[in-house]
């Protein structure tokens, strides 16, 4: 079950590579290739490379590679499927499905999707011009909310009227409800799902509506917070706020915060930091931390202080184990939020921020300066305190280093708190550091004339053999293509992983080398590693008038393909023969 295979064929042919990439990183025009900084991990000198005509990227970094669509994949890390619809939408592609069915379901979520987008609008049009928006076009001013911040998260206004939104959208009651815009009533007909709220639309990472965070005005109809019911588009356990807006910067410094509040998240990034999502009405789940990895490594919660330091400690630990993350805590000051604080002392939250501690240096720092250090009872309670917060953490050497901690500061015998701590194996987590550095580039006739197969294959294919490559895995590439015939999509997608970074790699290097030139170069090159063996043979053998004739003929062949020499394609057609020949008799 899925899309066609003409017309994934047809998405990669059509989607403009350069164009997609640009909205993730600046590129540059160099030579044939586009090059700029790598959006998928942090550096300083550019690494990656385009080729626009073969549609295809590399980065010398970190070795990310592949074509239009694998971009799409890994930057907003969808499945192949999906991928593939997000570039036919953005190009206008009409897709086909092997499914009717699949077809069917795509075509509903399309329309869930359109009346989402028709709500967003809608909902912030009433905020913006409808004269029963004025209360709450004053308490965003209150809250700090200018028009440009107002615009930029499209917030908006639901009416509180019974169906002003129902009547207001051109879709069926029926969409609006899957949609979660509306509600069956007691006589059978649609209401509006919100009302009388300011409303926070929720995007997905690719900045498509998936639901709204209503928030009612003071003195208005509880609940404070209302979110959109489960829907085919809402996960509430899945879904972030922010996460559209937020996941550049994450990549760029291998950061997430995490706060509770829409708020929230706009007064970080009035501050400066545009990396905050937020959850929706729910506690931080499995599928949140599993989704944030994908972007970055290090999650900091910034969360009111004690909620943040009573998360429990289990499922914290669970998430560095199995999601190679590390959770962090800022330390906010009490009793603000960072809506406030974005306000009230914006340096106090960017510094909460940047002197985040990790999970279980911020729990025992909570213990030991809430306690009453001075006397001997309560240093007793504070390290009983402070080991039971360290006996959950599965680190052997981390629980150790905490515990010194506590030793110092409770003048106590390390060895005796060793003592009281349960035993523990040691789990090391090691995280691959990413290289930025760009390697040299390799020039040699045999990499010359692979870059040629990969961007002229129609010529260099015809011209090119692999008896004319002494490395074997340019052997690889070169069979790869010609397996392929010369389809460079197609090559990479059948021929192994190192050919495949191989291929890609070259497809992104540019060349200005003719590849005739190329290909005598070659032939040069082998004819004297073939002349230099039949030499050493020669010396060996009893009769040496074989060798001779054919040291000979072949001495005249290498003058016919000197660079000085004037290019004859029937000579060195004809040594090529030979060479190819000479291999398959000595097999």
């Amino acid at each position: 079950m899925g899309i066609i295979d003409e017309d994934v064929v047809r998405v990669r042919e059509t989607a403009d590579i350069v164009q997609v990439i640009s909205a993730h990183t600046q590129l540059k025009r160099v030579g044939r290739s586009w090059t700029g900084l790598c959006p998928f991990h942090g550096e300083k000198s550019p690494s990656f490379s385009v080729n626009q005509e073969k549609g295809v990227f590399y980065c010398f970094g970190c070795q990310a590679k592949g074509d239009v669509i694998t971009f799409v994949r890994d930057i907003d890390h969808l499945d192949f499927q999906g991928a593939v619809e997000q570039l036919a939408a953005k190009f206008g592609i009409a897709l086909r499905y092997t499914d009717r069915n699949e077809g069917q379901r795509r075509e509903a979520r399309t329309h869930l999707r359109d009346a989402m987008v028709a709500a967003v609008d809608w909902y912030h049009q009433r905020l913006l011009t409808a004269s029963d928006a004025g209360a709450a076009r004053r308490y965003l001013r209150d809250r700090g909310f200018d028009g440009d911040t107002v615009r930029r998260y499209q917030i908006g206004w639901a009416p509180d009227d019974w169906d002003q939104l129902v009547k207001g959208l051109p879709f069926p009651p029926k969409v609006l409800r899957d949609a979660g815009l509306g509600r069956e009533s007691r006589r059978g007909g649609t209401n509006d799902f919100f009302r009388g709220r300011v409303m926070f639309p929720i995007f997905d990472a690719q900045g498509d509506p998936l639901g709204f965070g209503g928030r009612m005005l003071p003195g208005g109809h509880p609940p404070k917070y209302q979110n959109t019911p489960e829907t085919v588009l809402y996960r509430k356990s899945k879904v972030l706020y922010g996460l559209n807006w937020a996941k550049d910067e994450a990549v760029r410094t291998d950061e997430f915060v995490i706060c509770e509040g829409y708020t929230d998240v706009i007064g970080f990034a009035s501050v400066g930091i545009e990396r905050a999502v937020a959850t929706c009405g729910t506690a931080l789940t499995d599928e949140h931390v599993r989704t944030l990895q994908r972007w970055a490594p290090r999650l900091v919660l910034a969360f009111d202080p004690d909620s943040a330091g009573q998360a429990a400690a289990d499922r914290v630990y669970e998430w560095e184990r199995k999601h190679e993350v590390e959770v962090a805590v800022a330390a906010l000051p009490p009793g603000g939020d960072p809506a406030d604080l974005a306000r009230s002392d914006p340096d106090a939250l960017r510094l909460a921020v940047s002197g985040a501690q990790p999970f279980l240096g911020f729990r025992v720092q909570r213990i030991l300066d809430a306690a009453n250090l001075d006397t001997p009872e309560g240093r007793g309670r504070a390290a009983e305190a402070a080991l039971a917060a360290i006996a959950e953490h599965p680190g052997e050497f981390v629980r150790d280093q905490y515990l010194m901690v506590v030793a110092d500061r409770c003048h106590l015998d390390p060895d005796r708190l060793r003592s009281s701590l349960r035993q523990g194996g040691v789990r090391p987590r090691v995280r691959a550091e990413r290289a930025a550095v760009r390697p040299a580039r390799h020039e040699t006739p045999e990499t010359e004339a692979l870059r040629l197969a990969v961007t002229q294959p129609d010529v260099a294919l015809d011209l090119l053999h692999e008896i004319l490559f002494e490395n074997e895995q340019h052997r690889a590439v070169l069979r790869a293509l010609i397996d392929a015939q010369g389809d460079l999509h197609v090559a990479t997608e059948q021929a192994d992983p190192m050919v495949a970074e191989h291929l890609t790699r070259l497809a992104v290097e540019d060349t200005d080398a003719d590849i005739a030139d190329v290909r005598r170069l070659l032939l040069r090159d082998r004819s004297l590693a073939a002349l230099a063996e039949l030499e050493r043979q020669s010396r060996q053998a009893e009769d040496i008038e074989p060798y001779a004739r054919t040291i000979g003929w072949l001495k005249t062949r290498i003058e016919a393909v000197n660079p000085d020499a004037p290019p004859s394609d029937a000579l060195e057609d004809e040594l090529l023969d030979w060479l190819a020949q000479r291999v398959e008799d000595d097999r």
